[in-house]
């Protein structure tokens, strides 16, 4: 059991992760983005993309020893972030801008996200094929210690996800422009009396998704193999994160995604790998049953 917490650990990271671009979007916009999921297959393939033109990482290998693989990908995933950043941006101008100039309902924005999910995985189909494929060959190096193993690249995981959600967390509770998008998260009519230029800040939440989005992608595509349809499928552990967490909570949405990767590793104990989708919709269920505000909101006041 200890040994299956620990590989949660590393998968509740990445949910963290994902969470965290998640419930920033639908915090500041109001949007479940549906497309999240694929937006993130996109990283994870473009910075497949990247390593595979990297004609030689021998230096890398004998520089850093088992961490090479990471290296390699960390090297491949600034272009992938680049590109994730411009295309979610590109994204909301195009299909989720004109939604709300129009005033459209946050259930209109949602369906028109499924649409993009499903032109971008058609795109990564014509692009790369249906196809399962890996970021590096051969037996990943593992490291142990007291009994307990993880690949040194799940290490890499843990850390670079946990950096970055804190990252996020100090940079919108400290930072000037952190504080705009949270006024504007909490009121955005009172933000735009206030002077801050809310079309702008909208902008930057979906640059900072998209650089979310990328590393979470590329991070997932290391711990498991890429496919097509592998953001879709890890939209529900998302979504349930967030609701479990509280929407619009970046600690929330931490919290959720590590608890959600717990239960789904420890459940494989007395269920099948195939049924973790389905212990994270349970989850879920629960939450909305008896806190739907989840474990950090605030319950409305009638």
């Amino acid at each position: 059991m200890v040994q299956l917490a620990l590989w949660g650990v590393v998968l509740g990271s990445i949910i963290a992760l994902g969470s965290v671009g998640l419930t920033l979007i639908w915090g500041i916009t109001d949007l479940f983005n549906a497309a999240h999921g694929d937006q993130m297959t996109v990283g994870a393939y473009v910075t497949l993309l990247v390593v595979a033109l990297i004609p030689d990482v021998g230096f890398l290998q004998a520089a850093v020893g088992p961490f090479s693989f990471p290296w390699a990908v960390l090297i491949g995933i600034i272009p992938a972030i680049i590109v994730s950043a411009f295309l979610a941006i590109a994204i909301d101008r195009v299909v989720y801008k004109p939604l709300r100039r129009m005033g459209a309902t946050s259930i209109t924005g949602f369906i028109a996200s499924i649409g993009v999910a499903w032109g971008l995985r058609g795109l990564i189909y014509v692009l790369w094929g249906a196809d399962f494929h890996f970021y590096a060959s051969g037996i990943r190096p593992m490291v142990s210690f007291l009994g307990l193993r993880l690949r040194t690249d799940e290490v890499f995981i843990v850390v670079v996800a946990w950096l970055a959600t804190a990252g996020t967390y100090i940079f919108l509770q400290n930072t000037k422009m952190g504080k705009a998008l949270r006024a504007l998260s909490d009121n955005a009519d009172l933000a735009r009396v206030a002077g801050i230029n809310t079309d702008r800040m909208i902008v930057w939440a979906w640059a900072i998704a998209g650089f979310l989005i990328a590393l979470a992608g590329t991070l997932y595509g290391i711990q498991t193999q890429l496919r097509a349809e592998m953001g879709w499928i890890f939209l529900l552990p998302l979504f349930a994160a967030i609701i479990l967490g509280g929407q619009g909570s970046i600690t929330g949405a931490a919290v959720g995604g590590l608890v959600l990767g717990l239960a789904q590793q420890m459940s494989t104990a007395w269920l099948r790998p195939t049924y973790k989708p389905a212990v994270a919709f349970m989850i879920m269920v629960l939450a909305l049953i008896f806190r739907p505000q989840g474990i950090f909101g605030e319950k409305e006041s009638r």
